[in-house]
């Protein structure tokens, strides 16, 4: 059994030495490298071969790449990089990675074209300017075979222990047994569907109820074809926290009932929360944990590769003690593992790391996307930016003066936008060249300026320079799946400040990639409802499977009513307080116990909290507020108690609609006094408009559907198991128009009386 490894990834496990140092940064976005190497290919002559494959053997090991670029006239091999900033500043380790992989692909292509000799040139191509920098070598073939047999035996002896570990993975994973005596009803269903989507290599979207055990549901089915599919990872995506938990317990679970089973399984963590020394800046001279980063790493390496279950809490203590950074080693070991545990953006993100070795290595990988949901906002959120003018000026005032020009060009280039703007809001096709040319200039000026003094930037300037980054490669990419948009504010009668948003709308362009990549892609969540709308949105392919999972639930286990002689639209919301704290009241005195009433906005919610404490002081009432930190919203939750009484009031569409579980008589009901539509506003007016273009349903897209599916994952907080009793109030008398009630789950019963509130409901 071979092992296969790119050049790239050989080189950076044994050629990488010293400081972790991330100064010379950021590196060119990945379409102004694939663009810079074109340049650089289109400058040679007609002989010039670009993108030679090339692979070579030593002992168990197959190493292969693809080599930039072969002047066979020259006898002339090139390795490109492209880079922004000062040349010289290049930390040292840096260049020799890089020579290290020119000289593993020069013994290859000696190998392959028989050479004797070869001349090897580090081609530095600087993206903007696009001046190149050629440093060139040459060496005998037969000291680059010896030096391609060292980087080989160093890495070697990993391989062989990786061979090893896959081995006995894949054995353990066909052996492996579903951890609990039986499924929960609609879990085996959901397991069987997510198997056959991976054994037929396409993408399923689930819609399964809430408290079926969908973690485990899909999880388990997934590593039990992995030997079969010949799959090198499985990647959890979540969209929050609770998600990440619920993968690392069902982890668990599978280590508890099978104790030495042959899995690692990784966490990764945004790097601000898993940063040690925040105050301090990555590289050898300011943090300790930095320094001679690659020298430590072997041995943390080792370590961290002999522990299955790597949470955050096992990294960050490995990490210590080897005296390295937890996030980075999180990031060698994404390398190294076989369920990896993780947030959206490490897979779909624009520089998603998890999408990136994949494609690099060349690995085959299944993904799982959990509470499928969200991914239409995430992915328009990945795929947005926005500058604020505030920010500008803020900026403007602390800057250095040799950012002072590039800088005011930029204000008033943007000053200039403001002139022809007579509206607050105004959407456009485009966005204006002369803003972006001034926009790129102030980029280059401060990554310039970010070299030459490695102490860093003011953190306002740095932030502002992360924003415009971020804002330049946006606008690389616009097309008719954005907007651009303008937000004017009014200082005074002579000054105005904007924000500006290049706003995707619609993420199917850069997920369908992603999802598409991966062996299969497994979408679940209890609300895929209308799966058309996810299918558009999330650019799935043509042969997705859409399935609907059965619901363990009973009719009988919820009382379901429509409240429909309370309107809770803006114009009358004054008017419905008082009959929604009678409704609540009413509810709460025929069944006493703990219920969540959510509203469309916290000044709503506190309107109606207070009229009731008001008017029923002997109901307890707690409620979400504006920011809650972490520890706030744990004490929300455990208010909760399975022995207490009383109504919490949330937000629909915040932290406590979704993700929380609440069983037994911790809740036995809730009150969802909203549809959950968005604001009606200028941006999602201008949304609408885009939605109705492409796709005919403007209405529906903006407000219709994802307003509901907040409706049904706040009322699938009440039945978490089969044992579970409640009610939901849905109030407002949209909810009994024939198009929305068919948005609502199929196992609720809707027949109560519309209108009424049913004498001894619950």
């Amino acid at each position: 059994m071979n092992y296969r490894i790119a050049v790239r990834a050989l080189c950076e496990f044994t050629a990488k030495v010293g400081d972790l140092d991330l100064r010379f940064t950021p590196s060119p976005t990945a379409l102004e490298g694939i663009q810079g190497h074109r340049t650089v290919a289109a400058r040679r002559s007609a002989n010039y071969r670009s993108e030679v494959a090339l692979e070579g053997c030593f002992g168990a090991l197959t190493v292969k790449g693809r080599a930039d670029g072969y002047d066979p006239d020259a006898n002339l091999l090139e390795e490109v990089k492209t880079y922004r900033g000062d040349l010289e500043r290049m930390p040292a380790n840096h260049r020799q990675l890089h020579w290290a992989q020119a000289k593993i692909y020069g013994w290859l292509l000696c190998q392959q074209l028989q050479l004797s000799s070869i001349r090897l040139a580090l081609v530095y191509f600087d993206i903007l300017s696009e001046r190149e920098t050629s440093l060139v070598e040459e060496h005998e073939a037969q000291a680059l075979e010896q030096f391609f047999n060292r980087q080989c035996s160093q890495f070697l002896q990993w391989a062989e222990q990786e061979l090893a570990h896959r081995h006995a993975r894949d054995q353990a994973m066909a052996a492996l047994s579903f951890p609990h005596p039986d499924f929960r009803p609609g879990q085996r269903s959901l397991a069987g569907s997510v198997y056959k989507a991976v054994s037929t290599g396409r993408c399923l979207m689930a819609q399964a109820p809430t408290g079926i055990g969908k973690t485990l549901g899909t999880v388990f089915p997934m590593l039990k074809a992995m030997p079969g599919q010949q799959l090198d990872k499985l990647f959890f995506l979540t969209a929050k926290t609770p998600g990440r938990k619920l993968a690392l317990d069902a982890a668990g679970v599978l280590f508890e009932r099978s104790p030495g089973l042959a899995l690692r399984v990784l966490e990764l963590v945004a790097r601000d929360k898993a940063c040690e020394h925040p105050e301090l800046a990555c590289h050898g001279e300011s943090c300790p944990l930095a320094k001679g980063f690659y020298d430590r790493l072997p041995a943390a390496r080792q370590a961290a590769s002999q522990v299955s279950l790597l949470d955050q809490q096992a990294v960050r203590e490995i990490a210590l003690a080897h005296g390295l950074c937890p996030y980075y080693l999180s990031q060698e070991m994404a390398r190294w593992s076989d369920l990896l545990v993780a947030d959206y953006n490490y897979y779909f993100d624009f520089s998603a790391l998890l999408f990136g070795l994949a494609q690099a290595n060349q690995w085959k990988v299944a993904a799982l996307v959990d509470e499928a949901h969200n991914l239409v906002e995430r992915g328009r959120s990945m795929y947005s930016a926005s500058l604020d003018q505030y920010q500008l000026s803020a900026v403007r005032q602390v800057a250095p003066e040799p950012l002072k020009k590039p800088l005011q060009r930029l204000n008033r280039e943007w000053n200039a936008l403001h002139k022809e703007q007579l509206r607050p809001y105004q959407a456009y096709d485009q966005a204006p060249a002369p803003l972006l040319k001034a926009l790129s200039l102030c980029i280059s000026a401060i990554g310039d300026y970010l070299n030459d003094h490695p102490q860093g930037l003011d953190s306002r300037l740095q932030g502002f320079y992360f924003d415009a980054l971020q804002f330049a490669r946006v606008a690389e990419l616009f097309d008719g799946q954005f907007l651009f948009d303008i937000s004017k504010r009014e200082l005074n009668a002579r000054r105005s400040l904007s924000e500006l948003c290049l706003r995707n709308v619609v993420p199917a362009g850069f997920l369908a990639p992603r999802l598409s990549a991966a062996r299969s892609t497994v979408l679940f969540s209890a609300t895929l409802n209308p799966w058309h709308y996810y299918r558009d949105l999330l650019g799935l392919p043509e042969t997705t499977v859409w399935v609907d999972v059965e619901s363990p639930f009973s009719a009988a286990q919820l009382d379901v009513h429509i409240v429909s002689r309370i309107s809770t639209r803006f114009t009358h919301r004054q008017a419905s307080l008082a009959p929604i704290v009678e409704l609540i009241a009413t509810q709460f005195r025929q069944r006493p116990g703990n219920y969540l009433a959510f509203f469309s906005s916290f000044d709503y919610l506190q309107q109606v909290a207070s009229l009731l404490a008001e008017q029923h002081p002997d109901i307890p009432v707690w409620q979400q507020s504006r920011g809650m930190d972490e520890g706030q919203r744990q004490a929300f939750l455990e208010r909760f108690d399975a022995d207490g009484q009383g109504v919490g009031f949330a937000v629909l569409g915040g932290a406590f609609g979704e993700g929380i579980d609440l069983p037994g008589s911790r809740l036995i009901g809730a009150f969802i006094a909203t549809l959950g539509l968005a604001q009606l506003n200028p941006v999602n007016e201008q949304l609408k408009q885009r939605m109705a273009a492409i796709f005919g349903a403007g209405y529906d897209y903006t407000y219709l559907y994802p307003g509901l599916q907040k409706v049904v994952q706040a009322a699938g907080r009440v039945i978490r198991s089969q044992q579970d009793r409640g009610v939901v109030m849905l109030i407002d008398d949209r909810f009994a128009e024939p198009r929305v009630r068919q948005l609502l789950p199929g196992w609720w019963s809707l027949d109560a009386p519309v209108g009424e509130v049913l004498q001894g409901a619950g």
